[in-house]
């Protein structure tokens, strides 16, 4: 058999982060490595030659996702050159609430993160991504914590109700309590919100 060059493993090392970022994100820490691997497109018994556990892999998968709400990369409900209106907007959309995968790390990971998964070094990536998430809310009278709460909050309920009337009617009390009028998202008024 042939030797993979340097060049591809770190190639191959990138989309495994990616890809368990995504699978995080949109499954929960449960996801099995050879889940991970196959949805990456790459064998199981290449994952230990890269990662020395899941854990530092879960660890890799929200730094990156973290990374990916900061720059503002596509799929990702935030740009850190944004105005806070629009990055509300943004997360709070149908758009984004269908997409869990692609989505705000705060809200996927917060139920893996409070459970211990992935250890010391995601739980303090996590913390650390919330902080400067709510920076980016901030305002004058705000220091961005209960703006994002209010989001963060919204989006699970949403997320959980989805398929039902009450979900976007979450999304919209939670624009509502935000200051962000229908009008302003650019969004027709939603029947019975």
């Amino acid at each position: 058999m042939s030797r993979v060059s340097q060049a591809q493993a770190e190639e191959n090392r990138q989309r495994v982060v990616e890809t368990a970022s995504r699978l995080f994100r949109e499954q929960g820490a449960q996801v099995s490595v050879a889940e991970l691997m196959k949805a990456a497109g790459l064998t199981h018994g290449g994952f230990y030659k890269q990662f020395p556990s899941k854990e530092a892999l879960f660890d890799e998968a929200t730094a990156y996702a973290f990374a990916a709400l900061a720059d503002g990369t596509p799929g990702s409900p935030s740009a850190s050159d944004a105005p806070s209106e629009a990055v509300i907007d943004a997360y709070l959309s149908t758009e984004h609430r269908d997409d869990v995968a692609g989505g705000c790390p705060v809200a996927a990971l917060a139920t893996d993160i409070a459970r211990g998964q992935g250890g010391p070094a995601s739980q303090r990536r996590y913390s650390e991504g919330v902080t400067e998430f709510a920076q980016r809310l901030s305002t004058d009278q705000d220091d961005g914590l209960s703006r994002l709460s209010t989001m963060v909050g919204a989006l699970v309920l949403a997320r959980a109700t989805k398929g039902t009337p009450v979900s976007e009617k979450i999304l919209a009390a939670a624009c509502e309590a935000l200051g962000q009028d229908e009008r302003d998202r650019g969004a027709a008024p939603r029947s019975g919100a």
